[in-house]
């Protein structure tokens, strides 16, 4: 249960927490009752709770009643994205730019992808990767990306565990997803077809800082085009390749004084 079950004794900066981790990407928008039940708390210590965030904006209630992250906490979550958004930014936006497809970039946190840039336009397809949003590794371009560059154990542990299957076309053995992994090694990128979602196809490629995958860039394209996928997978590892390269720069200058 997100927020932690119910325990006596909880601190009231861990009552916060959990009152704010009942919020996630499939849940943007919760009723008190339902924040009290994802946090594991009364109804009426998250009544006071949750009428502190609102003061201090960390929450906003909608008309409908429900409420949601407030102002205050996205404009503290400006502050968190470092020097891998910042420098990877143009160079989605230069992919988009002369691919017209979905563009994102995705980072490893445990055993999901997340997604931390997406840049996309009105005609491209639908996809259900969102910026801050997670996804299991296997099913998805960057996901596949990411995880055939991992070290063996982290491979190994990945594979140990029941592997979801969004759809009919997931590869979830996994003796066949470990030989595809090691093709994604072997020639520097990822395909899927139809393995995260029915109807669209991706590519993607690690963005790789001395042999470690600091994150990847995919594109996802609808199924009727997947033909074109191949001629997709040069533009994805040229600005994956730059994307490594201004990363591995920024991380090398001196850091401003405090």
């Amino acid at each position: 249960m997100p927020g932690g079950a119910r325990q006596a004794g909880r601190s009231v900066t861990s009552r916060v927490l959990a009152v704010l981790g009942a919020f996630d990407a499939e849940h943007p928008r919760l009723t008190l009752t339902e924040i009290a039940r994802r946090s594991g708390m009364a109804l009426s210590t998250v009544h006071r709770l949750v009428g502190e965030l609102e003061a201090w904006q960390a929450l906003t209630r909608a008309p409908d009643g429900r409420f949601h992250v407030g102002l205050r906490l996205w404009e503290l979550g400006q502050l968190a994205p470092g020097p891998l958004q910042q420098v990877a930014r143009p160079w989605l936006q230069e992919l988009f730019g002369s691919t017209g497809e979905n563009v994102h970039l995705a980072v490893r946190d445990g055993f999901e992808v997340l997604y931390v840039d997406k840049v996309h336009g009105r005609r491209a397809v639908p996809i259900v990767s969102r910026v801050g949003g997670r996804l299991p590794m296997h099913p998805t371009g960057v996901g596949k990306a990411l995880l055939a560059f991992e070290p063996d154990r982290v491979v190994a542990s990945y594979l140990s565990r029941p592997l979801e299957r969004p759809t009919p076309h997931t590869i979830t053995e996994p003796g066949r997803l470990a030989r595809e992994l090691r093709q994604v090694r072997e020639r520097g990128y990822a395909v899927t077809h139809e393995e995260m979602t029915l109807g669209s196809c991706s590519a993607a490629a690690p963005v790789l800082v001395d042999g470690r995958p600091v994150a990847a860039v995919g594109i996802v394209v609808s199924s009727r085009r997947a033909r074109e996928m191949q001629r997709l997978v040069e533009p994805i590892l040229v600005v994956a390749g730059h994307i490594s390269d201004a990363y591995r720069t920024a991380l090398a200058a001196p850091q401003p004084p405090q």
